[in-house]
């Protein structure tokens, strides 16, 4: 590796160090969550995991209209444009508390579209039950993505990671007082594992916000002062860029929920596995999540300043990273599965034997498919540190429901291969999307670099209020 990509391989590594530990933080919440859900029966893992499910599709597209944040005031901060990296924060706060109320209203609503997707009466009841106050937490997941996304943006994420760590703790802790009735608490079942996912989420926004308020790196963005004045033209770039990146995590997530839901259909057994084996998959794709976000800020950083060969940089260097770390998962998952199984699941009970056996089947497939989820990831952030969200739907739109679902559904009942063939239709659409999404950043980058040689790149206009001057540019933050 030549030395400009070794510089910016450690650059990268410093941001992304603590934004994967926060990812894997909050994959260890979920994980928590399932491990709770197995403790009281196979039924309530099964129904528990179609609420997950549902919660997972409606939030993921949020947090991908909130990675807009992230994105826009990278590339301010790139641009040396304080007041416009701040008035995007603010208004970021703003989307996520209208776009918490919209989506709890449609979760506390979704007893009869699950119903009339054909997932058994019994699993819905407990799915239902999950989502008594699970969407409780939106606000502060969302608020907190929104501020994750600005502090990231300007350089700091150690905050987030230790904020993230303390909710993860907290989020072990109170689980075990509601699932077992410690401390003279009821017993809530799952009805008790969403108010404290609820409890945690909203502690954890207001932790960064205070940290943000008072500590003196933030002091010159002033994001209290003025919050409760919206920015409309901040909230239309906000939502111009993040309606597709939400959208694109909507036909991604929603390929899983497809999976779900077709494994729904074919019995309680599939389900669980499917959930358990899906749950050990997720924490190996913290990884590439973590580095995706930290790529999108660079690329963003690099082009807001004008260094586009940097980006280039950026970019290929973190696909290669990626690849390289998930092929180790890969090798995990292979000689790994069963034990990695049944630290969810007691091997000794029983009831749970063809669940965990399914599953083991399900994390052999699985192995095949982290190197290309992973490099995908990593390509869709590179391309959107380019303020390129359009390009990373379209292409995920096909990649995942013209490709992945049929394929999947074709493998599972046409073809017979039950659950297994819903994994590898997942495989295959997630292939395609990391080859066709890979071409993409190189195509998007040559563009970019021959407009930059015919004309000079001139920074874009940064967002302000009314009357307001432009701030003198600042030292980057890197």
């Amino acid at each position: 590796m030549h030395a400009p990509a070794r510089i910016e391989l450690r650059a990268l590594l410093r941001l992304a160090g603590p934004l994967i530990a926060s990812q894997l933080a909050h994959m260890l919440m979920v994980l928590t969550d399932t491990l709770m859900m197995a403790r009281l029966s196979p039924q309530a893992l099964a129904g528990g995991g179609l609420g997950a499910a549902s919660y997972s599709f409606v939030s993921i597209f949020c947090l991908g209209v909130m990675a807009a944040v992230g994105t826009l005031v990278s590339i301010r901060q790139g641009a040396g444009d304080t007041l416009g990296a701040t008035r995007l924060t603010q208004a970021g706060l703003w989307l996520a508390w209208i776009m918490a109320l919209a989506a709890a209203l449609l979760l506390w609503n979704l007893s009869p579209i699950l119903l009339l997707f054909g997932q058994r009466a019994e699993n819905v009841e407990f799915a239902s039950q999950f989502l008594t106050l699970l969407p409780l937490a939106l606000p502060g997941y969302l608020s907190f993505f929104a501020l994750r996304g600005f502090s990231s943006a300007i350089g700091r994420s150690s905050p987030i990671m230790v904020i993230s760590l303390l909710g993860t703790a907290l989020n072990y802790g109170l689980n075990h007082i509601f699932i077992e009735g410690l401390f003279g608490v009821p017993k809530m079942g799952l009805v008790g594992i969403g108010l404290v996912t609820a409890v945690v989420a909203n502690a954890m926004a207001l932790a960064l916000a205070w940290h943000i308020g008072r500590h003196p790196a933030y002091a010159r963005y002033s994001i209290r002062r003025g919050v409760l004045h919206l920015s409309l033209p901040a909230l239309r770039e906000l939502w111009r860029l993040g309606l597709p990146i939400g959208g694109t995590y909507a036909v991604e997530v929603g390929l899983f929920a497809f999976a779900a839901l077709c494994m729904g259909t074919m019995g309680s057994t599939q389900l669980a596995a499917h959930q358990i084996a899906l749950q050990i998959v997720s924490v190996a794709f913290m990884v590439p999540a973590g580095l995706s976000y930290a790529v999108t800020m660079r690329i963003g950083q690099h082009y807001g300043a004008g260094r586009l060969e940097a980006a280039r940089l950026t970019g290929r260097v973190g696909i290669g990273f990626g690849a390289l770390a998930m092929c180790g998962f890969a090798v995990l998952f292979w000689l790994g599965a069963k034990r990695l199984v049944t630290l969810f699941l007691d091997p000794n009970d029983p009831a749970f034997a063809p669940v965990i056996q399914l599953a083991v089947s399900l994390l052999a497939i699985a192995a095949w498919f982290e190197l290309f989820d992973g490099v995908q990831t990593i390509a869709m952030g590179a391309i959107r540190g380019l303020k390129d969200a359009r390009t990373t739907f379209l292409m995920g739109l096909v990649n995942y429901w013209l490709i992945g679902a049929p394929v999947a559904w074709l493998l599972a009942f046409e073809f017979g291969y039950g659950a297994v063939g819903v994994w590898w239709g997942l495989a295959l659409g997630l292939a395609c999307a990391a080859v066709s999404l890979t071409l993409a950043f190189e195509w998007r980058m040559r563009q970019r670099l021959v407009a930059q040689a015919l004309k000079p790149a001139t920074p874009e206009a940064p967002v302000l209020p009314a009357g307001a001057r432009p701030a003198r540019p600042k030292a980057e933050v890197c």
